[in-house]
């Protein structure tokens, strides 16, 4: 069975970048990123054992949903100045690896690993994403799960995990987005709705559609007078989190670790001094083998 590990690029070298204060190459640059990532893409290669890989980048802000509301991720601070030169050197690691990556110009990486996810779906492949991104809930199934860093259990999240953090179906998901709203997206919910109330709605009606179509059965007075001025939001919200398609061929041979250049990984580990990396290749080397046989 063909297995998919999609990894949430963007994602993981921020957290890589915050997880490790301070380590530089032997010239003074910033390695920290760079050096979580690497350890971390080992530990999921390690857990997950795929067949298939890709590392996804943000590749900017959807226009489409910049269109519909102006301030979408608006408040998201800079990419901070140490960590923006290491996204370059850790595409430099992955292409040296043979790991195979993904960055279209536009293209939010949600949507795409969304529509990557779905495709390798479709095929028959089983699917996990990397990400603690809760929008990826929406995506979940008997073949796609969710591989969440912020979860130290290590389980790959399907039905029951989204149901348990979320209180509503993988299906209902994005509807519980769109009321709530999403701080870290920006996206305003409707005032007085929260996670749990969300989700009792969902529970109780099933779908924001029907939620408006039996508006009058909500007992709160607030509640529906709430719901009711923000109706308009909320539709538009729908439109904001669920993820797009976006242009994505389903290719498996370009999902395919190649192998790796050997002579590029020594020469990035010595820049970046990471001397213990360094040992591990050279221990890996068919010349070495030779020697301890």
């Amino acid at each position: 069975m063909s297995r998919l590990l999609i990894i949430d690029g963007h994602a993981y070298a921020y957290r890589a970048f915050h997880a490790i204060r301070d380590l530089r190459s032997p010239e003074g640059k910033p390695t920290n990123a760079i050096y979580g990532f690497l350890k971390m893409l080992e530990k999921m290669r390690q857990a997950v054992k795929p067949t298939h890989l890709s590392v996804v980048w943000d590749g900017g802000l959807s226009a489409e949903r910049m269109a519909a509301l102006p301030g979408y991720k608006a408040q998201r601070p800079e990419t901070p100045d140490e960590l923006r030169p290491q996204f370059d050197e850790i595409g430099s690691y992955l292409a040296a690896a043979g790991v195979p990556a993904y960055c279209g110009d536009g293209i939010e990486a949600d949507d795409y690993i969304g529509c990557l996810a779905r495709r390798a779906a479709e095929a028959g492949w089983n699917v996990v994403i990397a990400s603690s991104d809760k929008d990826f809930m929406q995506l979940v199934t008997v073949r796609i799960g969710l591989l969440n860093p912020n979860d130290k259990t290590g389980i790959i999240w399907g039905r029951e995990q989204v149901c348990a953090k979320s209180g509503v179906e993988p299906d209902q998901v994005a509807d519980w987005l769109a009321l709530m709203g999403d701080a870290v997206d920006n996206i305003p919910g409707v005032p007085g709705v929260g996670p749990k109330t969300a989700a009792s709605l969902l529970q109780e009606f099933g779908s924001v559609e029907k939620l408006y179509g039996r508006l009058v059965e909500v007992k709160s007075e607030k509640l529906r007078a709430s719901l009711q001025a923000s109706a308009e939001a909320v539709r538009r919200n729908q439109r904001l989190v669920r993820l797009h398609e976006v242009p994505c061929e389903f290719e498996p041979e370009k999902l395919v670790v190649r192998a790796t250049d050997r002579e590029k990984l020594r020469g990035l580990f010595r820049n970046w001094g990471f001397k213990g990396l360094l040992a591990e290749l050279e221990a890996q080397s068919p010349e070495r083998q030779a020697e301890l046989i």
